[in-house]
C-alpha cells in the first residue's frame, strides 16, 4: 500500500506542472545517447508521447552526425571537419539529407507512432519553413596573418522561419519531427546545425521551452557540481572563466538568442538518464540546468 500511496505522491507533484503547462508547445533538440541506446530512444518516445497526451505540444528537431559520419565511410568518404563545421560538398549534401531526412527521421517517426504517438516527419525545406544562406566562417592564415574566408560548401545558417506547417500540424495533434536541412533562396540545400534549428523554431512559434538533450548532466561548476539556473546576461561570464567551454559554447549562445526571442526557459539535461523529460519537467528540483532571462 505504501508504494501504491508513493506514486499517487508523485503524480500530485507534477499536478501544478501539467496545469501550467497545458496547451503550451516545448521544443525539444534530440540528439546524443537517447538517439542511440536502445532504452533510452523508448524512454524518449515514451515522454513525447506522454506529454502530448496531457496537452503538451512537443516539437521534435534531431541531429545525426555519428550516422553521417559513418555512413560517409560506408561510401569511401572521409568526414573532413573546420571549426566543428562538417565540410560538405556536393555528394556529401546528399549523404547528410539521406541520412538525416530519411534514416533517422523515419527510425524516429516509427519510434513515436510505435508507442501511441502521432509522428510526422519534416525538414526545414518542407512548407517553407526554414530559408538559410550559406554559412561563412574565417580562419587566421599563417602565411600571411590576415581571415580568409573558409568555403564549407554545402553549410547554412538560418535567414528565416516560416512556422505556418509546424503550428497547422500541432493545432492537429500531430507531433512535427524535423531534420535539420534548409534551402537557401536559389533552391540549394544546406546541412544546419541542429542546436540552431531547434533555437530558431522555437523563437519563431514562441515556445514555452526548448530543451537540449545532451551527454552532459548539464552546466558544472568549478567543483563539478550541476549549476540549476544560470541568467542570460551571465553566460558571457561563465564562458569568459571557462565554466562554459567547447563544444557547449554554441549550444548555449543559440540558446541565449531563444531566450531574447521571448522563449520563456531553456532546459539543458542529460539524454543518458531514462525518462529524463520528465524528471526536469515535472519535478521540483530538475536534474539539469535551466537557463532564463
Amino acid at each position: 500500500m505504501e508504494k501504491i500511496i508513493e506514486k499517487a505522491g508523485i503524480l500530485i507533484e507534477a499536478l501544478p506542472y501539467i496545469k501550467n503547462f497545458y496547451g503550451k508547445t516545448f521544443v525539444i533538440k534530440y540528439g546524443g545517447a537517447a538517439q542511440t541506446d536502445e532504452a533510452l530512444k523508448a524512454s524518449f518516445a515514451q515522454d513525447v508521447v506522454l506529454l502530448n497526451y496531457i496537452g503538451i505540444n512537443t516539437v521534435i528537431v534531431h541531429g545525426g552526425g555519428p550516422k553521417i559520419s559513418e555512413t560517409m565511410r560506408k561510401m569511401g568518404k572521409v568526414p573532413n571537419f573546420i571549426h566543428g563545421h562538417r565540410v560538405t560538398d556536393g555528394e556529401t549534401i546528399d549523404i547528410v539529407e539521406m541520412v538525416l531526412s530519411g534514416l533517422i527521421n523515419k527510425e524516429i517517426i516509427t519510434l513515436i507512432n510505435r508507442h501511441g504517438g502521432k509522428a510526422v516527419g519534416l525538414t526545414g525545406k518542407d512548407g517553407g519553413l526554414v530559408s538559410a544562406v550559406k554559412k561563412v566562417i574565417k580562419k587566421v592564415s599563417p602565411e600571411t596573418g590576415l581571415d580568409e574566408i573558409i568555403d564549407l560548401g554545402h553549410v547554412g545558417e538560418i535567414s528565416r522561419v516560416n512556422p505556418e506547417v509546424i503550428i497547422n500540424l500541432k493545432q492537429n495533434g500531430f507531433i512535427p519531427v524535423i531534420a535539420p536541412v534548409g534551402v537557401s533562396d536559389d533552391g540549394q540545400t544546406l546541412n544546419i546545425n541542429a542546436d540552431d534549428m531547434a533555437a530558431s523554431l522555437a523563437s519563431a512559434i514562441k515556445a514555452e521551452k526548448l530543451i537540449l538533450l545532451t551527454d552532459v548532466p548539464g552546466i558544472l561548476d568549478r567543483e563539478g557540481k550541476i549549476i540549476s539556473t544560470i541568467k542570460r546576461d551571465e553566460v558571457e561570464k561563465h564562458i569568459q572563466d571557462g565554466t562554459i567551454s567547447g563544444g557547449m559554447i554554441p549550444k548555449i549562445r543559440a540558446c541565449v538568442e531563444a531566450v531574447k526571442n521571448q522563449v520563456k526557459k531553456i532546459h539543458i539535461v542529460d539524454g543518458r538518464i531514462s525518462h529524463c523529460l520528465l524528471l526536469e519537467i515535472f519535478t521540483q528540483q530538475g536534474i539539469g540546468t535551466e537557463i532564463v532571462n
